[in-house]
């Protein structure tokens, strides 16, 4: 016979110590504050051990805390997964949360394909920048950009992010003809404060301090920073992947054969738990095919 404490305080302790935050914890569950502190005390007192310290309007988990933390995420990651395979209608639909950039320049134009091949499964594409907490937003599976190593997160290698710079021919036309890498100094660029600039133009040989690009246009995304040199309004930093096609039909022309990385790629990433549902497993295959074929083309 199992000696289980009340299943809902260690459902709170457990919120309670991932996010080190009675209040955080609280917004989770849909709970007040108070009544977070009072199950997390309800435990404490059931097991005689303290689970947290607080400190100056904060808490903190104590060793014992510590210990238990682990394994009974692990444990809530396990029911979770257990029934998320059971929920019949759970199979019916996928929601993918991506990028910007990443939906508008490639996965858009390439998700009815999997619709297709999947007609019985529909899937809900979420655009949003923002990082996707799976323990609280209702999301499947995520296409981040990062180094790839996030806990918790099973993560596939989707591609390399690699940039250099390209304008409209327009605009090149408007330049004369021709650009040397000294030039964008004193010419337009687009999100000239990205990192990137500064970096490629480093690398490109050009010293390159802040003070010396001419300010610019400033863009939230990749994706509208390529539609504004699309447009003619001056030369953006890209990864060639995402503009191959406007580059085959001449509404972009790169200024460089060099192209610099700072390490950082697009992977698929779904919870370590769910990785084997069969959704998830027919959406991941799907994509890392595409994406390998379009690399290979």
């Amino acid at each position: 016979m199992r000696r289980l404490p009340p299943l809902s305080a260690v459902r709170v302790f457990e919120a309670a110590a991932r996010h080190e935050n009675f209040t955080a914890a609280a917004s989770e569950l849909g709970m007040t504050q108070a009544a977070v502190s009072y199950q997390v005390r309800l435990l404490e007192e059931r097991l005689s051990i303290a689970l947290f310290r607080r400190e100056k309007g904060r808490v903190l988990l104590t060793e014992a805390g510590r210990r238990a933390m682990a394994p009974v995420s692990q444990a809530f990651d396990a029911i979770d997964g257990a029934f998320a395979q059971l929920r019949s209608e759970d199979e019916a639909s996928l929601s993918l949360s991506t990028s910007l950039t990443f939906a508008n320049t490639w996965l858009a134009w390439r998700l009815g394909g999997f619709q297709m091949a999947h007609p019985e499964m529909a899937v809900r594409l979420m655009v949003n920048d923002a990082l996707i907490d799976f323990a609280r937003d209702d999301v499947d599976v995520a296409i981040r950009t990062g180094l790839g190593s996030w806990p918790g997160l099973d993560a596939d290698l989707l591609l390399k992010i690699d940039y250099t710079p390209m304008c409209s021919p327009d605009f090149l036309a408007r330049q004369g003809g021709r650009i040397e890498v000294r030039d964008l100094l004193h010419l337009p660029l687009i999100s000239p404060h990205d990192p990137w600039w500064s970096w490629w133009l480093r690398e490109a040989g050009v010293d390159a301090d802040d003070e010396k690009v001419r300010p610019g246009i400033r863009m939230d995304s990749q994706a509208n920073e390529g539609t504004a040199a699309v447009a003619g309004q001056g030369v953006a930093m890209l990864t060639p992947f995402f503009w191959r096609n406007d580059l085959a039909a001449g509404r972009l022309v790169r200024l460089s054969d060099q192209v610099s990385t700072r390490g950082y790629a697009y992977w698929f990433v779904a919870p370590e738990h769910r990785r084997n549902v069969p959704k998830i497993k027919r959406f991941r295959e799907w994509l890392i095919a595409e994406v390998r074929r379009d690399l290979d083309g």
